[in-house]
């Protein structure tokens, strides 16, 4: 039980690093002096499709991460490993 609380308590904090990014990321979209905060880029696989006429596979993958982003999930692990020594 003590390794799901800490596996649950890892996944809720990057997750809510990832969400905090992209909520930072469109607050500071367009704003002066807070703009480079929602520059990114896209990362991954662009779509490769096999069709084999009866069945057709599409393979991709693509994240597009912010530095908002980047910095959030920073924080948030930073702030697991303080909180997950005593769960």
């Amino acid at each position: 039980m003590d390794k799901f609380k800490k596996t649950f308590a890892f996944v809720f904090f990057v997750l809510s690093g990832i969400i905090l990014g992209v909520f930072l990321a469109s607050i500071c979209e367009g704003q002066p002096y807070f703009d480079w905060l929602a520059w990114g880029r896209d990362l991954g696989i662009e779509g490769v499709s096999v069709d084999l006429h009866v069945i057709r596979f599409n393979f991709g993958f693509m994240i597009h991460a912010t530095i908002s982003q980047i910095i959030t999930i920073t924080l948030s692990l930073v702030l697991f490993a303080r909180i997950g020594k005593n769960i």
